[in-house]
């Protein structure tokens, strides 16, 4: 036997509607991972202190299922706060490279974006995105907690999206 919208009455089809979720199974997924970010937290400088603010009681990452991690084979995530050195940067990709995929990274800061003002210095990278690819920018020196929190959102919305598409979406 063989259903078919068209076979209800017009009362019956509204409520079926109203009260039937569809979806893809890589939409659940892409919602699932957006909503439960663990971030591998990399914290080099300033920028390190508004991090930890961010998930502190005032701020509270938790409530939008964002947890700091300290191991990067448990994250999914990372942040990047700070200035990054040449002699820090292969430590940092050794890190990314033992994060389990799907990964994501941002970059938290004009030092971890673009080196900042040690940008002339012969010892800083000129920017993360030289290291581990980078999926969202924060600027600023150093950002609030409220940046963060912004920036941590629209990491979430390019989850989904690239969930919902299929397509791989560069930095934003």
């Amino acid at each position: 036997m063989e259903f078919s919208l068209e076979s209800l009455a017009p009362e019956e089809r509204q409520q079926l509607e109203q009260n039937v979720f569809l979806t893809t199974l890589e939409q659940v997924k892409g919602w699932a991972r957006s909503n439960s970010i663990w971030p591998l937290t990399f914290g080099l400088a300033c920028c390190a202190i508004e991090m930890m603010g961010t998930g502190a009681s005032h701020y509270d990452l938790d409530r939008f299922g964002v947890i700091f991690r300290t191991s990067p084979r448990q994250s999914d995530c990372m942040i990047v706060a700070g200035t990054v050195t040449k002699k820090m940067a292969p430590l940092l990709r050794r890190l990314y490279d033992q994060m389990p995929e799907p990964k994501w990274v941002i970059a938290m800061g004009s030092c971890a974006t673009a080196g900042g003002p040690y940008v002339k210095s012969y010892a800083v990278v000129k920017g993360v995105d030289q290291v581990v690819p980078v999926d969202v920018y924060i600027p600023g020196c150093p950002p609030n907690p409220a940046a963060l929190i912004y920036g941590i959102h629209k990491l979430q919305e390019k989850i989904r999206y690239e969930a919902k598409t299929g397509k791989r979406v560069t930095a934003t």
